[in-house]
C-alpha cells in the first residue's frame, strides 16, 4: 500500500509540478509523456488498493483473497512495464511534441506580443529557465525571466529536451523498479497460497 501511494505521489508530482505542468495547461500537450504518467499513477492506485486483499488474505488464510491479490499484482505488473516502455521508447516523440508546443506559442507571441500569449510564453520561460530559441536579437523582444543566465539558457528547445529526458528516465526507472517489486509480491502470494492449501489437505 505504501509503495502504491508513493508511486501515485510521484506520478502526480511529475504531472502537476515542475515545468511539465506548464505544457499541461495548454490546449496542446505532449500526449505520449502524460499517457505514461497516467498509466503509472493508475498502477500505483491499484497497487495501493489491492494491498487490502493481500492483508486480509494473509490474516484470514483465504486462498480466494490471495488469488485475487495475485491477479491484481499481475495487472499492476503489466501497467508498470507499459509505463516503462512508454518512457524509454516514446522519449523522442514526446520531446518533439513538447518542442512543437513551445514553437507554436513562440510564433503566436511574435505575431501578437501584447496579447494573452505574452503570459503563456512567459510561464514557459520561468518554468524552463530559458528564453527564446537561441536568437540573441529576438531575445530582446521576448518576456524573459529575471536573473536568467544568457546565452547559456537561451535555447528553450534544448531545455525542453533536457527536462523531458530527465523526467522520462525517472518514470522508466520507477516503473521498472515497482514492476520488480511486484514480481516478488506475486511469488510470495503464490507460495503462501500453496502453503495454506497444503496445510488444509494435511488437516
Amino acid at each position: 500500500q505504501l509503495a502504491g501511494l508513493a508511486v501515485v505521489a510521484f506520478g502526480l508530482w511529475l504531472r502537476f509540478g515542475g515545468p511539465m505542468a506548464e505544457f499541461a495547461t495548454d490546449k496542446k500537450s505532449p500526449e505520449l509523456f502524460f499517457m505514461g504518467l497516467y498509466v503509472l499513477v493508475g498502477a500505483g492506485a491499484i497497487m495501493s488498493a489491492v494491498g487490502f486483499f493481500g492483508c486480509c488474505g494473509a490474516a484470514r488464510e483465504s486462498q480466494c483473497l490471495i488469488g485475487t491479490f495475485f491477479a491484481c499484482l499481475l495487472v499492476i505488473f503489466a501497467g508498470e512495464v507499459t509505463a516503462g516502455v512508454f518512457a524509454f521508447i516514446g522519449k523522442k516523440v514526446a520531446i518533439q511534441e513538447a518542442q512543437k508546443i513551445y514553437e507554436d506559442a513562440y510564433e503566436d507571441y511574435m505575431k501578437n506580443p501584447v496579447g494573452k500569449v505574452n503570459s503563456t510564453i512567459y510561464r514557459y520561460h520561468v518554468a524552463l529557465q530559458c528564453c527564446g530559441k537561441g536568437n540573441v536579437e529576438q531575445q530582446k523582444e521576448l518576456p524573459c525571466p529575471e536573473n536568467i543566465q544568457l546565452p547559456k539558457a537561451s535555447n528553450c528547445l534544448v531545455e525542453i529536451q533536457n527536462v523531458i529526458d530527465t523526467h522520462l528516465h525517472l518514470v522508466g526507472i520507477v516503473g521498472i523498479a515497482i514492476a520488480s517489486i511486484t514480481i516478488f509480491g506475486m511469488i510470495f502470494s503464490m507460495v503462501l497460497c500453496c502453503t495454506i492449501r497444503n496445510m488444509r489437505e494435511m488437516i
